[in-house]
């Protein structure tokens, strides 16, 4: 029997991020590598990546990574998973082109150069698997769902897809193809589940979206156009090109590597343009001089992920594009929920700006994702043993798992995975047999070490409650205070007001030292402010209800004095005893009682 396992290191429970190991005998595959965007609890966080740590133990196993389609769900924690591990990558054209933007900025795998192009007519033999392919229809050109066949049958990854009879070409799905699979035995589907939550509202087609679009173009005549868009979403980017060509105007296009993701595109015939380059086409540069009425901003954002950037402009903090009351600012990408407010946020300062707004997602139902009734007809192609829904938050897995149940599949073959779940396969089919430690890395930065929650927490705190710094000096050798505290506080309360607030902190700061330096056996530093910590911590809430980041900063005088001796020699270096100040000292003529006191002025204070 094949020793097979499913484990979901991301792409469950959640929006975003997929990524699937499925392990066959002694070699992994992995379906995806993708990012999500961060919570807006996830305060300055730019991305969240899968917890690679499970493929670092088993990387000598690894067969391949495998890429549904370029969006950034599926490519975009590439550039993280090459620095830490080197396996080969299968994709589509597009998709590999999309693979080597994002990876391209990264010094340590820019040469990285194992890419693969497969198309639903590939069929790559591993040995005790053979992986195949079928075009899916999604907003992104050959879009593939992924088949890994052993001699038990099938386990079929659906990758993004939806069912649209009226796109074009290179969207399109084979539908024979899909039937062809589903005439072998499919042990587990891992179906997309992102869409099927809106059941009663019919996603509109591609062909209605590209008329709605147009309609919007041509009822901003006069005003400047900005539209927000993922870069990656080359449907959406063809629609805007036409939209834009049939208003005759000229379109300039914004953000990180959205120029490069076009190109691309468009060298690979992928997107095609009703007019000539230099017509349709303007620079940034540019932009100043051209007239408002003949103008179309294609506004991208960074990691092409449009939003963010929206609202920069919306602060008039954008350095290219001023909004103002001759602007029409088109949302054209569909925001999660978690960032909802945010972009409700986002479109109220647009109109106080004077802008006109209009949001897609609140006219029709856009969407790369297949509907409720697109699962229930992709189950009836396969006719899967067992049904995993991915891509999706926990609510919307659970629409999905009511879908499979209306068309006859039992409530104990379909599992709810979560993260880390070891989805084992024990000959007749798939249960959750284990469950590995799996958590997300949250990038802040170029780093690519994990921010972590601590310090979230921490960034939390001081969001809602500010931070409180008191500064003291000590002497150590005295067992005494030398200095009346300093208190500054940040985002907590103002100083001034609060005066009385300030002096009975600082009566307990000094109160918690002397009582440490008294009574501590052997000093350390770490007790000395935990104590000034928890003790102002306490007082402070009884006073405010408030928690603050109490940050206690306690420095030490005559930490590296040693006492001189008369009649001991000098030693060299000794700062306390410069000759060049004695010299200066006798050659002004200046009294014991200055001397003193220039070396006191000298007292060498370290911050602990």
């Amino acid at each position: 029997m094949t020793d097979l396992n499913i484990l979901p290191l991301g792409g469950v429970r959640e929006n975003g991020k997929n990524m699937y190991a499925v392990s066959v005998n002694d070699e992994i595959f992995i379906l995806d590598a993708g990012l999500k965007y961060p919570d807006t609890e996830q305060l300055g966080i730019d991305v969240v990546i899968p917890d690679f740590e499970y493929l670092l133990k088993n990387q000598d196993k690894i067969a391949g990574i495998f890429l549904s389609h370029g969006h950034s769900d599926a490519i975009g924690a590439l550039p993280y998973l090459l620095q830490q591990i080197q396996a080969p990558i299968f994709g589509s054209e597009l998709t590999i082109e999309l693979a080597k933007i994002a990876i391209n900025d990264e010094k340590a795998i820019k040469n990285f150069d194992d890419f693969h192009v497969v198309n639903e007519k590939t069929e790559i033999d591993f040995g005790d698997v053979k992986v195949s392919f079928f075009n899916t229809t999604h907003t992104i050109p050959e879009a593939l769902g992924i088949v890994l066949t052993v001699d038990e049958g099938q386990i079929v990854y659906s990758g993004h897809f939806k069912f649209d009879q009226t796109v074009e070409a290179a969207y399109q799905t084979n539908y024979q193809r899909l039937a062809e699979i589903g005439q072998k035995p499919v042990l587990a589907l891992l179906a997309d589940a992102a869409g099927t939550e809106e059941s009663i509202k019919t996603p509109a087609s591609e062909r209605q979206i590209h008329s709605y679009i147009q309609e919007a173009f041509e009822e901003a005549k006069g005003k400047r156009i900005i539209v927000a868009a993922v870069a990656s979403n080359i449907q959406r980017v063809q629609q805007v090109i036409d939209a834009t060509a049939k208003t005759k105007r000229r379109l300039v296009i914004t953000g990180h590597d959205a120029d490069k993701i076009v190109k691309t595109a468009l060298d690979l015939k992928l997107i095609n343009l009703p007019k000539p380059k230099s017509e349709l086409f303007a620079s940034v540069k540019e932009l100043d001089d051209m007239p408002d009425s003949q103008t179309v901003v294609l506004e991208t954002g960074k990691l092409g992920e449009p939003v963010k950037a929206l609202h920069k402009m919306a602060k008039g903090e954008d350095p290219v594009v001023n909004i103002g009351s001759n602007d029409f600012v088109f949302i054209t990408t569909n925001p999660s929920f978690a960032v909802e407010s945010y972009v409700a946020q986002t479109r109220n300062m647009l109109f106080k700006k004077g802008a006109n707004v209009k949001q897609i997602s609140t006219d029709l139902r856009s969407s790369g994702h297949g509907s409720k009734s697109d699962l229930q007809l992709l189950m009836n192609f396969f006719k899967p043993e067992v049904l995993l829904p991915v891509s999706a938050e926990f609510r919307v897995m659970v629409s999905a798992k009511q879908a499979a149940e209306e068309v006859g599949m039992a409530e104990d073959k379909i599992i709810m995975a979560k993260r880390g779940d070891v989805i084992a396969y024990d000959g007749q089919t798939f249960e959750k047999a284990d469950a590995v430690q799996v958590a997300e890395t949250m990038i802040d930065g170029d780093s690519l070490k994990d921010i972590g929650n601590v310090v979230l927490r921490d960034r939390r705190i001081l969001s809602e409650d500010g931070v409180f710094v008191t500064v003291v000096t000590i002497d150590r050798k005295k067992r005494k205070v030398v200095s009346k505290p300093k208190m500054t506080s940040r985002g907590f309360v103002y100083v001034k007001a609060n005066r009385d607030l300030m002096k009975e902190a600082g009566k307990l700061t000094i109160e918690s030292i002397e009582d440490y330096l008294k009574n501590a056996k052997a000093f350390d530093w770490n007790e000395l402010k935990n104590g000034v910590r928890e003790k102002l911590s306490r007082f402070l809430f009884n006073e405010t209800r408030r928690r603050p980041m109490v940050m206690p900063v306690v420095m030490e005088v005559n930490q590296n004095r040693r006492p001189h001796h008369k009649g001991e020699p000098e030693k060299k270096g000794n700062k306390n005893h410069n000759k060049k100040g004695q010299k200066q000292q006798g050659k002004n003529k200046k009294s014991k009682g200055q001397v003193k006191k220039q070396e006191q002025g000298k007292q060498n204070q370290t911050a602990e």
